[in-house]
């Protein structure tokens, strides 16, 4: 039962704080709509079996697994994950990343905040979301355009803080949106 409550509590926490950033970037519908897959039972009952706390229950479903049934259903549900603008365009080429569109993007960059908010707790810092970002990057299959924005933004937060990077975004980044 504490594994229930907690992960909807993580859950929950997350949510809120993603819907409270999108909100700031004026990505209103975003940020209502985030994430509410995690709420269907294929998602949340893999939550609640791999919870832990300190971090996000797939990398441990993976780890037991192999695999994770619940991130397969949200990342094909969520346009906010680079995962999700995966193609296997022809046969020819293979797998093949397509740009995705600005607004996902800040969602994503919403979403890394609030997950690195939510899982470092105290530890946070403004650096957070590019160290999480950087680690991966050798293995992440983004578009260079998206990976490129998401880096120099992630980048710009770092340097400037939160207030000033929501600020530059709305002005812009999705002014031209």
């Amino acid at each position: 039962m504490n594994r229930f409550w907690g992960h909807l509590s993580t859950i929950n926490h997350h949510k809120i704080l993603v819907t409270k950033l999108c909100f700031r970037c004026h990505l209103y519908k975003q940020g209502i709509l985030h994430d509410l897959s995690k709420y269907s039972p294929v998602e949340f009952w893999a939550g609640v079996t791999y919870y832990q706390g300190f971090r996000s229950p797939i990398n441990r479903e993976k780890e037991v697994k192999g695999y994770s049934l619940g991130w397969l259903h949200h990342k094909g549900r969520n346009r906010h994950h680079w995962e999700y603008w995966l193609d296997n365009g022809n046969v020819k080429n293979g797998v093949i990343a397509i740009e995705m569109p600005v607004n996902y993007v800040v969602e994503m960059i919403c979403d890394r905040i609030a997950a690195s908010m939510t899982y470092q707790k105290e530890n946070y810092t403004d650096a957070s979301a590019l160290e999480y970002f950087l680690n991966g990057y050798d293995r992440v299959m983004m578009h260079p355009n998206t990976k490129a924005l998401t880096q120099h933004i992630l980048e710009y937060l770092r340097d400037h803080g939160l207030d000033q990077t929501i600020a530059y975004i709305r002005h812009n980044i999705l002014k031209n949106k």
